[in-house]
């Protein structure tokens, strides 16, 4: 192939590119968030902050999920294992940050590994069950090791990503914005387009001679990485490592509702969901209790009617008109 019989089809990639809704609503939502530093309270930077951290959890269970089909109802097993090792290494050895990090992204992994391998083999609800029971067992862990872990009271790290809220703010920004370029390439390339054969005919992506096992375990490792990552970044974001941030069922139930919320099958719009949930929650905080009602009574609202999603909802918004 000459370049010329190149040049059309890039031109061509290059039209639909720029007229991609998605790519539109991306831009804006980007420009959006780097001028609100400029304008919104440090208090509200704050929550922001944490809602970017749960945004990153949100993209990586939508690709076990939104692509492969395997339902992970334990997703702070992952976050958990991650978070706790970084506070570890950090309160007890004094490593840096970075290294703790890194050290987090890399226990998640691991313990990504020994729970998908053996976990995979089973079909239908029971992956989901062998996922919520590996959370049970790190919360039982946390509190028979508290020597080690600070038990259901947690553990304070020595060290913190900042105490300026907009620097905090700009880390977890672009630690959101590097995991999702990465998530959404991995949605769009041949690991994505195998996982989302598998999952919606695993017999016919077999018969054609794919790895089903292999690649979701490859998804599975991603996921893992991505969420020990943002893990060990909130516990030096927050100063402390505990069952209630980090390990407890209910922060795995707002991850999921997250990413369900925001679109199956986008990456992206987990984003959108974990921003709403949190933003959402905050806001509503005068209301005591009657905000978690509300809150669970408007994203059950938004499943209900608009099962893409709110980004799917946003992208097709024009094709029904």
């Amino acid at each position: 192939m000459t370049f010329e019989d190149k040049s059309p089809r890039s031109a061509r990639a290059m039209a639909r590119l720029l007229h991609s809704r998605l790519l539109w609503i991306c831009a804006v939502a980007v420009i959006a968030a780097l001028t609100l530093p400029l304008w919104v309270s440090a208090y509200l930077l704050g929550v922001l902050t944490a809602a970017y951290y749960f945004g990153i959890f949100a993209m990586s269970w939508d690709l076990l999920f939104g692509f492969a089909g395997e339902v992970n109802f334990g997703p702070t097993f992952l976050i958990g294992i991650g978070a706790y090792a970084a506070a570890i290494l950090n309160s007890r050895y004094g490593l840096s940050i970075p290294l703790c990090v890194l050290a987090g992204a890399a226990t998640a992994i691991v313990g990504g590994v020994l729970l998908a391998v053996p976990a995979l083999r089973l079909r239908g609800p029971y992956f989901g069950l062998v996922t919520l029971v590996a959370v049970l067992l790190l919360l039982n862990a946390v509190v028979i090791f508290a020597g080690v872990t600070g038990g259901e009271i947690g553990m304070t790290v020595p060290d913190v990503l900042s105490i300026d809220a907009t620097t905090n703010y700009w880390i977890a920004l672009a630690a959101l914005i590097i995991s999702a370029a990465i998530l959404f390439g991995l949605s769009r390339s041949t690991l994505g387009l195998i996982l989302q054969a598998s999952g919606q005919d695993p017999v016919g992506t077999q018969a054609l001679g794919f790895n089903i096992t292999k690649h979701k375990v490859a998804a599975f490792c991603t996921s893992a990485a991505f969420s020990g990552t943002a893990g060990a970044l909130l516990v030096f974001y927050m100063g402390t490592a505990s069952v209630d941030t980090v390990v407890d069922i209910a922060i795995g139930v707002q991850v999921i509702i997250a990413a369900v919320l925001g679109g199956r099958r986008t990456i992206l719009g987990a984003v959108l969901g974990a921003v709403f949930l949190i933003l959402a929650t905050e806001l509503l905080r005068p209301l005591g209790q009657l905000n978690t009602f509300v809150v669970a009574a408007v994203a059950l609202a938004v499943i209900l009617f608009f099962p893409e999603g709110l980004l799917g909802y946003a992208m097709h918004a024009g094709e029904r008109k």
